[in-house]
C-alpha cells in the first residue's frame, strides 16, 4: 500500500511544471481513494481468473465430462421450461379462444332457433289468415248469391204462371212466338240458377218431406199413397246444402196407405232369477 502511495507520489510530483516558484500541489484525496479501489477490484478479478484456470488445470477429463453434461442438461431443462411454458400459454389462449367461439356459435343458434320458430309461426299464421279469409270470402259470396236468387224467385215464379196461362189460352202465332221467348229467357235464368248451385224442389208424386214440403192443403185422392205429394201449388229451390224456400204442396187425406215394412220387435229380456233364501224351520 505504501509502495502504491509512493507512486502515486512521484507520479504527480513528475507531473508537476517546472517553475522558478514552487507551487504546492494538492491531489483530492477522493480520487486517491477510487483509483486504489478499482484497482484492487481488477487485482481481485485476476486472482478470480487465474484461480478458475487452476481450478480447470486441475479438473480431469471426467469431471470436465461431467461438467458439461451438466451445464447442457441445465441448458435444455431452461429451454424446455420456456418451450413449455409458451405451449402452456398458447393453449391457455387457444382454449379461451374456442371457449369465445363456441358460445358465439351458440348465441347464433339461438338466434337462427328463434329466428326459425318465429318464422314458422308467422307463416301458419299467414296461412290460417289465407284459408279464413278465403272462406270468408267464398261464405260472402256464397250469401250475396242466396239474396240475390231469393229476391229473383217471386220473379220466376211470375214468369211460370204467365207462360202456363198464355200456352192454355188460343194465341195467335206472333204471341206465341212471343211466349217462346219468354220461356227461353226463363230457360237461360235457370241455367244460371243452376250454375250457382242452386235447384228447384218439384216433388209431385214423392213421398212428403217436412224439411223440404210445406203442406199447405189436403184433397182427396184414393189413387195416391198416404203421405204423398198430391200436387205443387209453388216450387221450392235448394242451394247447396240449404233450402232457400220450401215447396207448397198438398197431401191426400183418404189414401191407400203405403207399403211398409213392420218393424223388428226387440227380444225379450229375461229378468235374472235371483236364488230364494232358505226358509227356516
Amino acid at each position: 500500500m505504501s509502495a502504491r502511495k509512493a507512486r502515486t507520489e512521484a507520479a504527480a510530483v513528475g507531473a508537476a511544471p517546472v517553475d522558478s516558484e514552487e507551487k504546492d500541489v494538492k491531489i483530492p484525496v477522493e480520487a486517491v481513494d477510487d483509483t486504489e479501489a478499482n484497482e484492487a477490484e481488477a487485482a481481485e478479478a485476476a486472482e478470480n481468473q487465474v484461480e478458475d484456470s487452476n481450478k480447470e488445470a486441475t479438473m480431469t477429463e471426467d469431471e470436465m465430462v461431467e461438467a458439461a453434461i451438466r451445464a447442457g442438461e441445465e441448458a435444455a431443462d431452461n429451454d424446455f421450461k420456456l418451450k413449455f411454458e409458451q405451449a402452456q400459454k398458447e393453449l391457455t389462449d387457444v382454449r379461451s379462444e374456442l371457449d369465445a367461439a363456441a358460445e358465439a356459435q351458440k348465441a347464433a343458434e339461438d338466434k337462427a332457433k328463434d329466428a326459425t320458430e318465429r318464422t314458422a309461426r308467422l307463416q301458419a299464421d299467414w296461412e290460417n289468415f289465407r284459408r279464413r279469409t278465403a272462406n270468408e270470402r267464398i261464405a260472402e259470396r256464397e250469401r250475396a248469391t242466396e239474396k240475390l236468387v231469393t229476391a229473383l224467385l217471386p220473379v220466376i215464379d211470375d214468369i211460370e204462371r204467365a207462360i202456363d196461362h198464355a200456352r192454355s189460352q188460343e194465341l195467335s202465332d206472333d204471341f206465341k212466338q212471343f211466349v217462346d221467348g219468354v220461356d227461353a229467357v226463363h230457360a237461360k235464368l235457370l241455367d244460371v240458377f243452376a250454375h250457382e248451385g242452386v235447384e228447384p224442389i218439384d216433388p209431385k208424386g214423392e213421398a212428403f218431406d217436412p224439411l223440404e214440403h210445406q203442406a199447405v192443403g189436403r184433397v182427396e185422392d184414393a189413387s195416391q199413397y198416404d203421405e204423398t205429394v198430391n200436387d205443387v201449388y209453388q216450387k221450392g229451390y235448394r242451394m247447396a246444402d240449404r233450402i232457400l224456400r220450401s215447396a207448397m204442396v198438398t197431401v191426400p187425406t183418404v189414401a191407400r196407405s203405403a207399403p211398409h215394412r213392420s218393424p223388428k220387435r226387440r227380444p225379450r229380456m229375461l229378468r235374472p232369477i235371483r236364488p230364494r233364501a232358505p226358509r227356516s224351520n
